[in-house]
């Protein structure tokens, strides 16, 4: 049996099984990080192969979200009850065997279907990662175990893009995620032998099972009419009329529920509330940006897979050379001026990405928009996450810290879904030059449009946090899609006090 984290010494950083446990939660969450940057650069050639149309492609991305989104405060959770190297490993086996589906997927509707598995692998093994590291290391070394956990995480985050391109011009979009596989044969066995099992210990409650399928099936339904409204049928009505009423019905079980995964109160603290409206504005404007970029620069601009992927690793780089430095800047001036000018900086570069046509070049077209769009993220980042932690009880943190994430992975797919529809892309858009470049130059301002929105709001509702509250321990980030998440007291990632919560 065992031996679980708090009846064991506490791991020191420089110990064989520090080593051996830092090891593990990268590989993990390299899994799920690479998987959210490599998959975009991807998409022209899997269209191609699997002779897919503009929807397939906005689902291969949005069903992974889709599950993740709707299911990583219940995976949280079931790490607190049931295990947290346990549930760690069953994500990282669960994920592997989807990529593995993925990666053989004969056609479009069964990589969407695997996509949809492997976001469930994401929910259970995203925030066990950083949960094994809170509850495994002494308090004296945790701080710089999290650093390392999130700097290497970052730096797959950056190699991401790179690596996707370099497998899709070369061995096929295919590797791309059976690539997952033998990080998964390195990652689960040294995990079973060199980590140490550790729980919540008072875990009690009932799993809010019913919580987490009403809020993933209001996504998948919502997300479907969008995708398909462009075909304006009786059944894209009555979906999208049935992921409304899914949302009410979500939180209506939330609301009345004795132990509910996202207890309404907490939205009580109006600074809470609306840094949450703010994620929802800034990371839309993200997915869409990053789904449509990566298909503006090979469609229009004529890229390689390869040279689209490197294009884009100046905004990765740039997060995690000054993300922290970010942080202690918004820790000296308050958060409302970075919440409110990272915004502004984000939307002119979008607004410069309408220079990225046919032939675009990069150092004087493309380069100068990702650099610009870097700063902005650079800035509005780091605050993003301390106001969220500084917004409620020190008690509540990881559960504030995966609403946040949660809701930033649900902004994103609701982008990748409504933003082609609104700029006018048809199903065969992206096959065509001229109408894929006219449909981007349209959504490049919406995007833009929807930052500002995100501007406005923090600079007219975000306020200075109260002295000693709780910041931020993942200082370096280098994820472009959401922000980091957070454990609580008790060293669950994306819960609360407790498994239910």
């Amino acid at each position: 049996m065992a031996v679980t984290a708090q009846h064991a010494p506490a791991v020191r950083i420089s110990s064989p099984t520090g080593r051996w446990i830092l090891l593990t939660t990268v590989l993990g969450s390299s899994m799920a990080m690479l998987d959210s940057t490599v998959v975009n650069v991807a998409l022209p050639r899997i269209g191609r192969d699997l002779d897919a149309n503009l929807a397939a492609l906005q689902w291969t991305v949005n069903a992974y979200m889709v599950t993740l989104a709707g299911l990583i405060l219940l995976g949280g959770s079931l790490g607190d009850r049931y295990g947290r190297r346990r549930i760690f490993v069953l994500g990282v086996v669960w994920f592997a065997t989807a990529s593995l589906l993925c990666g053989l997927a004969p056609n479009a509707g069964i990589l969407v279907a695997a996509r949809a598995l492997q976001g469930i692998g994401g929910a259970l093994l995203t925030p066990g990662s950083l949960a094994l590291i809170q509850a495994s290391f002494h308090p004296d070394d945790r701080g710089r175990a999290v650093g390392l956990w999130s700097g290497f995480g970052g730096i797959g985050a950056a190699v991401g893009p790179f690596l996707g391109g370099w497998l899709v011009a070369g061995p096929g979009w295919r590797w791309v995620f059976l690539l997952n596989v033998p990080l998964a044969l390195v990652c689960a066995p040294i995990a079973v032998r060199h980590v140490p099992e550790s729980s919540g210990g008072t875990a009690h409650g009932r799993f809010d099972v019913l919580g987490a399928a009403l809020g993933a099936l209001s996504l998948a339904l919502v997300t479907y009419a969008l995708i398909e409204a462009r075909n304006g049928t009786l059944a894209v009505a009555l979906t999208a009329v049935a992921g409304v009423l899914a949302a009410v019905a979500f939180v209506y079980v939330e609301k009345h529920r004795r132990d509910p995964m996202m207890p309404p109160d907490i939205f009580a603290s109006r600074q809470f509330t609306a840094v949450n409206l703010v994620t929802l504005c800034v990371y839309a404007a993200f997915g869409g940006f990053f789904f449509l970029t990566a298909l503006q620069l090979q469609v229009v601009a004529g890229y390689s897979p390869l040279e689209a992927g490197t294009a884009l690793l100046p905004t990765t780089a740039l997060m995690l050379l000054f993300s922290a430095r970010s942080g202690a800047l918004a820790d000296r001036i308050g958060p409302r001026l970075p919440l409110t000018a990272g915004p502004l900086l984000c939307a002119v570069a979008m607004l410069l990405m309408l220079r990225v046509g046919k032939g675009a070049d990069y150092l004087t077209d493309v380069l100068p928009a990702l650099l610009v769009m870097g700063a902005g993220m650079v800035t509005l980042v780091a605050p993003l996450t301390a106001t969220v932690l500084a917004s409620v009880d020190t008690s509540r943190a990881g559960l504030a810290s995966g609403i946040n994430n949660a809701a930033a992975r649900a902004a994103g797919l609701i982008a990748v879904a409504a933003l082609p529809l609104l700029a006018g892309m048809g199903p065969e858009a992206y096959r065509s030059a001229d109408a894929f470049d006219a449909a981007f130059r349209r959504a490049m301002p919406i995007c833009a449009a929807v930052l500002v929105v995100g501007a406005v709001l923090a600079f007219t509702t975000v306020r200075h946090p109260a002295p000693g509250c709780r910041r931020p321990e993942c200082r370096t980030h280098g994820s472009v899609t959401t922000p980091p998440l957070e454990t609580g007291r008790g060293g669950g990632a994306a819960s609360g006090t407790g498994p239910a919560s």
